[in-house]
């Protein structure tokens, strides 16, 4: 092929070549400065070139073609010439140098540099680059100086057939609705030529369908494919598989051509109605079935698809219309039958339904094929089933007075078994609703009776739950609701609302209204609360006060003249005997109190107290406040005053102006044990400045100078402990010397005679190191704990 295909290309384009090389050149001459140059492809439009230059005697540039022209693809034994370079200054003596540079300069286009003469070394491809620019000049070969200016030119690539159309954008996909009509616009499929589409017919293509006629057709030069036969069905086959070419030179013999796959899917369009798969239904039900429950379904099959195949079921037909109904499951497209009313088993055992389904979605187009609808008959058969107990009434509302008497019958509840058996029934009551039990039930007749006593005033509505049960069955159990409601009785008597206590004003004026009242009754008559008001009969007289019944079921309170005084009288009590009118009327005293108090001239209350009254006349209770709040403060002077005196008394020791109580002594002798009795003396820490002599009493004169105390002398371990403090109490109390204050005298002996010895340190050795307390953990477990704590401390000190 590639052999054939250049001999072709050969044979057509040599006459042209030498066309172009031979007579273009003289067309496209033009007058030149002295040197000139020539792209030229024989010698012989030089030479007239030469001749008519030599006529004409002109020295300027007479040119210049500046395009030359090379095939494509063109493989040869031989580069291939593409033209001649020549200049009038080339004698042919070869002492010009022919030079070329720019596009491939070197390595696609070579020059020689003494004839001009530039030859293509490579296979050339238009569709990889069209044109090449080149620049030419003639230079001196011995000096390289140029002996003209560069000329610039452009060598083309012709383009021949030798690509193949490709459809890019392939495979196709396309979609159109079934039972179209012919010439039904399906896609457009598009395909390129690489070649050149304005040099003959290399990129012109005709279209054309290779696989799936007769169903679709394609434009030739549009690539615009249509459906090409009526009414096909997607039910019957969805999808086709369309092979389409596009051939370049138009079509014609040895054009070169691609090939595409389009696939086109038939949509879906409601041309089909909906079918129930059997014309007759058959279902069982138990008569006990929840409401809502579905019993069946029935299915009505479509051959479209999507919307096209929703259908909407309904029962248009049959006696158990208003007992059952059938809705649309949207996942499978099943009419579900339901129950909508309760079955009964006793009274109709079997219903028949006609059923019927249609499309949602109806195409006009497709009316005329005839209903888009299909019908089904649906039988039903009830079967029995052991039902619980069936009340006469969903509800009870029994009414009792609430000084009914105990065990007095309030009402009575009914149920009976429903099945063909009919199994006694027995009543309870549901003690989670009566947890008081108030109430009890006959279990054989239903009859409910009171149990305690009611009270309309503490609850009004009692609301229990009756249970019925099969004896046969104990499982079959059936609950009704009964509202008991309690009516009232009078049995309350009504009394004052609140405690009311009334002021009365001693510049009150006779008739003045003191107190309105109103009274509560805690029973709940229909025609309302109707209260009667009256004094004791004692009290009809009453000198100081009178009532008036309002219109509003009140009471008022009346002064029947002025001139009250607290000081004759503070407090009045006036009982009032409150009846309603209930059958039969109950009455109460309540009582009154009304208080006198001090007014304003405007009537407002200032003090009810009698001690008030006795007050000096212009004095406030301010400045009662005010004089008793300076007493106080005088008070606290006072008692502050005499404090202070008394923290600056002398005191009652004489002493030295240096004597500074702060002195600190220190005693680092600890004593020598429990038969040490020859302990410092108390009065040395009391009055630091007694060891060398005695201090004077200052608040009494001795009669007698006594010498100062001694020191205090050992006392022999012989000696009773007992007389040794009485001797020292008779010193004491006769020391004139002695603080007159108690103090405390402290020996340290303890007698004689103990088993357990001295634990004092004072008899310890003198170096802490020596010490040892182990003994003491032979004396008990509490000791030795005190011997723990003591070798601890000891170690402690060492580290």
């Amino acid at each position: 092929m590639p052999e054939r295909l250049t001999e072709m290309l050969m044979d057509t384009w040599t006459p042209l070549i030498i066309l172009w090389i031979t007579v273009l050149p003289s067309i496209y001459m033009a007058p030149m400065n002295q040197s000139q140059v020539l792209l030229s492809g024989s010698s012989t439009g030089l030479k007239r070139l030469n001749e008519e230059q030599r006529v004409l005697h002109r020295s300027k540039r007479g040119w210049v073609w500046n395009q030359m022209f090379v095939l494509e693809e063109f493989s040869g034994p031989e580069p291939i010439l593409v033209g001649r370079l020549h200049t009038d200054l080339d004698p042919g003596s070869s002492k010009i140098k022919y030079i070329l540079s720019g596009d491939g300069a070197g390595t696609i286009f070579v020059i020689n540099d003494k004839t001009g003469d530039i030859h293509a070394m490579k296979r050339l491809d238009r569709e990889e680059k069209a044109e090449y620019t080149l620049t030419a000049q003639a230079v001196d070969r011995d000096t390289n100086q140029p002996l003209e200016p560069p000329s610039e030119f452009i060598i083309k690539v012709q383009d021949i057939n030798d690509n193949p159309p490709e459809f890019v954008e392939g495979p196709y996909h396309a979609t159109v609705p079934e039972m179209s009509v012919v010439g039904t616009f399906v896609t457009k499929v598009t395909a390129t030529d690489a070649d050149d589409p304005v040099y003959g017919n290399s990129a012109k293509l005709v279209y054309s369908i290779l696989e799936g006629q007769p169903y679709f057709s394609i434009e030739p030069h549009t690539a615009i494919i249509k459906t090409a036969l009526p009414n096909m069905d997607r039910e019957a086959k969805e999808e086709y598989f369309v092979v389409i070419q596009a051939k370049d030179m138009g079509g014609h013999m040895g054009g070169l051509s691609g090939t595409t796959t389009v696939t086109i899917t038939l949509t879906d369009v409601n041309d089909n109605p909906p079918k129930f798969a059997q014309s007759l239904y058959h279902f069982s039900v138990m008569e006990d079935v929840a409401l809502g429950e579905p019993i069946g379904r029935v299915k009505a099959n479509d051959l479209d698809i999507g919307e096209n195949a929703k259908s909407s079921y309904d029962i248009i037909e049959g006696d158990g219309v208003d007992i059952f109904e059938i809705t649309t499951d949207a996942q499978t497209q099943d009419g579900i039958i339901r129950v909508r009313k309760p079955l009964d088993f006793e009274t109709k055992k079997s219903y028949t339904l006609k059923v019927e389904a249609a499309n949602i979605h109806i195409d006009p187009r497709f009316l005329s094929g005839g209903p888009f609808k299909d019908t089904a008959t649906v039988k039903i058969v009830v079967e029995d089933a052991d039902e619980p107990p069936v009340f006469s009434s969903p509800t009870y509302l029994l009414e009792v007075h609430e000084n009914a008497a105990l065990n007095s019958v309030l009402g009575q509840v009914t149920a009976h078994d429903p099945d063909v058996s009919s199994s006694p029934i027995r009543f309870s009551i549901d003690r989670h609703t009566d947890l008081e039990r108030q109430f009890n039930i006959n279990a054989e007749d239903g009859k409910i009776t009171l149990a305690t006593p009611l009270d309309r005033e503490t609850s009004t509505w009692h609301n229990i739950t009756i249970v019925a049960t099969e004896t046969r069955n104990h499982s079959q159990v059936s609950r009704v609701p009964v509202a008991i409601k309690v009516l009232d009785v009078n049995d309350n008597a009504p009394e004052f609302a609140s405690e009311h206590e009334a002021f009365l004003c001693e510049n009150g004026k006779p008739g003045q209204v003191i107190q309105i009242v109103s009274a509560i009754d805690k029973d709940d008559p229909k025609n309302g609360h109707y209260f009667l008001y009256s004094l004791l009969p004692e009290m009809v007289n009453n000198p100081n006060f009178t009532i008036k019944k309002n219109e509003d079921n009140t009471l008022s309170i009346l002064a029947k003249h002025g001139g009250f005084s607290r000081q004759k009288q503070e407090l009045y009590l006036l009982p009032i005997i409150i009846s309603d009118s209930g059958t039969p009327p109950l009455s109460s005293t309540s009582t009154l109190t009304i208080r006198v108090c001090g007014c304003s001239s405007d009537g407002t209350v200032q003090s009810c107290n009698v001690e008030a009254y006795v007050l000096p006349i212009g004095l406030s209770m301010g400045a009662l406040i005010a004089i008793l709040a300076c007493i106080i403060l005088l008070l606290v002077i006072v008692v502050l005053f005499v404090t202070l005196r008394r923290h600056k008394n002398e005191p009652l020791i004489i002493k030295d102006d240096e004597d500074v109580r702060e002195n600190i002594i220190r005693y680092d002798d600890e004593g020598g044990g429990e038969e040490d009795t020859e302990a410092f003396d108390i009065a040395t820490l009391q009055n630091p400045d007694g060891i060398n002599g005695f201090l004077p009493r200052k608040d009494i004169k001795p009669d007698l100078q006594f010498m100062p105390r001694q020191g205090l002398a050992p006392v022999p371990n012989g000696v009773d402990v007992d007389e040794f403090i009485n001797v020292r109490l008779h010193e004491a109390d006769n020391d004139p010397t002695a603080p007159p204050y108690d103090s405390i005298q402290i020996y340290g002996y303890e007698g004689k005679g103990s088993a357990a010895g001295s634990l004092s340190s004072l008899e310890s050795s003198t170096s802490d190191s020596d010490q040892n307390f182990d003994y003491l953990s032979e004396w008990g477990p509490r000791f030795k704990r005190l011997g723990e704590l003591y070798s601890v401390g000891e170690s402690d000190k060492e580290t």
